[in-house]
């Protein structure tokens, strides 16, 4: 008989030899976004959302909320959950007061803004921050590692060293395609820097509009080597939107109606769409999107004026999709059939995920 292996052992010396992780690495700590829909769309959960491990990417129009939700509803959720935000602000607008109308704590000991503009610079500060919580939680078991999600708002302000060099001279004459370049090299070493640690990265990008009439959806700057890195890619729309808080439709404007697209997910689907309310009163409606998305399913079923859901214990609730609020919803979550509407995970081909995401940039094409 053969003698058994002890490959843990083996696994064990190769890691130590070659500074590489071994086994699985799935996530198991995850940051809520503030919307349910949104969630689900992402993560097949209602109550999960970004997680931990990865690399995330929201990318979107100016003003279609991108920001309020990364920067503002995530980093908040963190917070709740004891996990440290690591702030990389290219945009110069992550003000004190404007993160603490989320709720944020900013004292040093809760949260870390870096104010930064360059791309190598952001690299510097995660290598060594990196380097340093290896150097002092690598002995720890996971669970007791502390947790850090580091927040890239946003890639597209992000200058390379050729931009900064032209600038001093006056002769902007563009960097001739290095920056996809090294913000591919930036994402895919912080994916696999990341993978074994308490540590997520999500970060924020600008679209533009599409000039192919045959493929019209937003497209996202910056090449397309960090697309595919990432595990999560989100692309939103800027909508108006003309709904009150009852849901009657106005002639005014109270907030931003985003209109949200998976394009990529490793836990979700993609082409899957919702659309989640931004109100200029009260913020990020938890429950927007969810009621069109249930009725569809037939998870609730009109009568006439009104919609009826029946819970686990055959109690019928009826009510005008006015009155359909966030205690049924919250019901209707909570009960929710996770086997019955399971989200089918994104396997697709290296061509369909080209299709996807489109691979026409207002960059040169990199390698």
């Amino acid at each position: 008989m053969r003698k058994p292996v002890d490959m843990s052992k083996f696994a064990s010396s190769v890691t130590k030899k070659l500074n590489v992780s071994y086994g699985f690495n799935d996530p198991k700590i995850w940051v809520d976004t503030g919307n349910y829909m949104l969630n689900y769309l992402i993560s097949g959960d209602f109550h999960k959302g970004i997680p931990l491990s990865k690399v995330s990417m929201f990318a979107g129009a100016s003003g279609s909320g991108k920001s309020l939700i990364v920067s503002g509803m995530l980093v908040k959720h963190a917070q709740d959950r004891g996990i440290i935000p690591v702030l990389f602000d290219s945009e110069n607008a992550l003000d004190e007061s404007w993160l603490k109308n989320f709720g944020i704590d900013t004292s040093p000991e809760k949260i870390l803004r870096f104010q930064v503009s360059m791309i190598n610079d952001v690299g510097k500060i995660m290598h060594e921050f990196i380097k340093d919580y290896r150097d002092n939680y690598s002995d720890l078991a996971p669970e007791d590692r502390p947790c850090f999600l580091f927040v890239i708002d946003s890639l597209g302000m992000l200058l390379t060293d050729t931009d900064v060099d032209q600038f001093s001279k006056g002769d902007m004459k563009g960097d001739m395609g290095r920056k996809p370049k090294q913000l591919n090299a930036l994402v895919r070493n912080l994916v696999n820097q990341i993978a074994d640690l308490n540590i997520g990265v999500v970060c924020t990008n600008h679209t533009y509009a599409s000039q192919d009439m045959f493929d019209p959806d937003d497209k996202i700057s910056g090449g397309n080597g960090f697309i595919f890195a990432s595990s999560i890619v989100v692309a939103s729309q800027k909508l108006k939107l003309k709904e009150d808080d009852d849901g009657n439709k106005t002639s005014d404007v109270h907030g931003i109606k985003s209109a949200i697209k998976i394009m990529k997910s490793r836990y979700g689907r993609a082409y899957e769409t919702c659309k989640i309310h931004i109100r200029f009163d009260s913020g990020l409606d938890r429950y927007s999107g969810l009621f069109e998305y249930i009725e569809q399913l037939g998870v609730i079923e009109r009568q006439g004026n009104k919609y009826k859901y029946v819970d686990k214990d055959g109690v019928e609730h009826s009510e005008f999709r006015k009155n359909f609020g966030p205690e049924i919803l919250e019901k209707i979550v909570e009960e929710w059939d996770y086997d019955k509407y399971k989200l089918l995970s994104n396997k697709v081909s290296l061509e369909e995920e080209k299709e996807m995401l489109g691979l026409k940039t207002d960059e040169k094409k990199d390698d």
